[in-house]
């Protein structure tokens, strides 16, 4: 699972609690987090009796598997090494990458053309930071037979794989767009496993961004881009997914209502079942 925690919890009302019980009715078995503020990662283990990594900021792992090590750090993102039993091994790096500007909304608002949203890419830091994990994880994705790699997270950008022709009425009338940042990670060899599964966007779009922003104020303001920008990737021939789903659990009250909300984050959370073969 990939989970966006909103500032640690601390935009509901007993945002520990409400995390435990998502964790505990989807199960999944590794989460990688993002906007940890410094401890949930060590909050939510610690409730759960599980394993967990914990950065200084953003970034956070937990665990039902045992974490044998922090395997290293990008301006974005970490990794942990996990022991799944039967001497098997698993990599898992979570990223949370730049926020601002927001291409959907240079596309929706704007009205940009697309040279324009491209260099504003850059300027968030998202597109140096996809470089950087790239670069960084190039020996992990060439072990990856071996050792499989999961990438997960929220990486602030629309797919590449989305964007497309058939899309375009959903997309504000742009497409076919080669959204770079899900790009250079795609060239890196990390495959989409929302998309593995569900191979048509028209016909499944998978948004995650955002259960509580359905106008761009929340219930007022001019609609908001609803898109997909939380993934899971993974690397290596033992890894097969197959299920795969944007996860939100009720009806979340939008913005400014949402304090108490059961669902106990803005982003809807992204779980895919693998097939571990090897």
């Amino acid at each position: 699972m990939s989970l966006n925690l909103w500032h640690g919890g601390a935009q509901v009302d007993d945002g520990l609690a409400k995390q435990v019980a998502v964790i505990r009715k989807h199960r999944p078995d590794v989460v990688g987090l993002q906007e940890t503020s410094g401890h949930a990662a060590r909050d939510l283990a610690a409730e759960l009796g599980w394993h967990h990594y914990q950065s200084g900021g953003s970034i956070g792992v937990i665990s039902r598997f045992p974490i044998t090590g922090h395997v290293g750090s990008t301006s974005a993102a970490a990794g942990v090494r996990l022991e799944l039993g039967g001497g098997r091994k698993l990599e898992l790096w979570s990223a949370h990458l730049g926020y601002h500007p927001y291409g959907p909304y240079d596309a929706c608002f704007d009205r940009m053309d697309v040279d324009r949203i491209f260099e504003r890419e850059e300027r968030s830091g998202r597109v140096p930071q996809a470089r950087e994990l790239a670069e960084r994880l190039a020996g992990a994705v060439e072990r990856a037979d071996d050792v499989p790699v999961l990438l997960v997270g929220d990486f602030n950008s629309p797919s590449h794989l989305d964007w497309t022709a058939a899309t375009r009425d959903r997309h504000c009338g742009y497409g076919p767009v080669d959204w770079p940042t899900t790009r250079i990670l795609a060239n890196a060899g990390f495959r989409d496993s929302f998309r593995e599964v569900h191979p048509d966007p028209a016909r499944v779009p998978g948004e995650t961004w955002s259960p509580v922003y359905p106008f761009h104020n929340g219930s007022t303001g001019r609609a908001e881009p609803q898109d997909r920008i939380d993934y899971v990737t993974y690397a290596g021939a033992a890894l097969t997914p197959l299920r795969s789903a944007a996860v939100v659990d009720g009806r979340p009250r939008p913005v400014p209502d949402h304090r108490g909300n059961r669902w106990p984050t803005d982003h809807a959370a992204v779980l895919t079942d693998f097939a571990l073969g090897g």
